[in-house]
């Protein structure tokens, strides 16, 4: 749990120096877009955010822990823009992460 709180906080924090520099007239509207972006991007071509591969965390497929396909990957980063990361199963997986059907684990 620690890991992945740092691991959004890394991203959160790349992403307020991204819109920070670039100029952006609404900041924070501006700094969850890039987020979003970001997430995604990351995710699908590398199974993990920035701040997740500091952290060596990876998103897996909770059934067979292989790639989370792309739609997956939209959504999990939508309900984790929505801050649903919040709310936990009793597995202690995050509600994103039950809804996308995915799994974080260490690499």
């Amino acid at each position: 749990m620690g890991r992945r709180f740092l691991a959004l906080m890394i991203d959160w924090t790349m992403c307020s120096i991204i819109a920070n520099f670039g100029g952006f007239e609404s900041k924070s509207l501006s700094i969850l877009a890039i987020f979003f972006i970001e997430v995604i991007v990351l995710t699908t071509l590398a199974q993990a955010s920035a701040g997740q591969r500091i952290l060596r965390l990876k998103i897996v497929d909770f059934t067979d822990e292989g790639v989370v396909r792309p739609v997956r990957i939209l959504l999990r980063t939508t309900l984790i823009c929505l801050v649903l990361p919040a709310i936990f199963t009793r597995e202690g997986r995050g509600l994103h992460d039950w809804a996308a059907n995915s799994k974080v684990v260490r690499i």
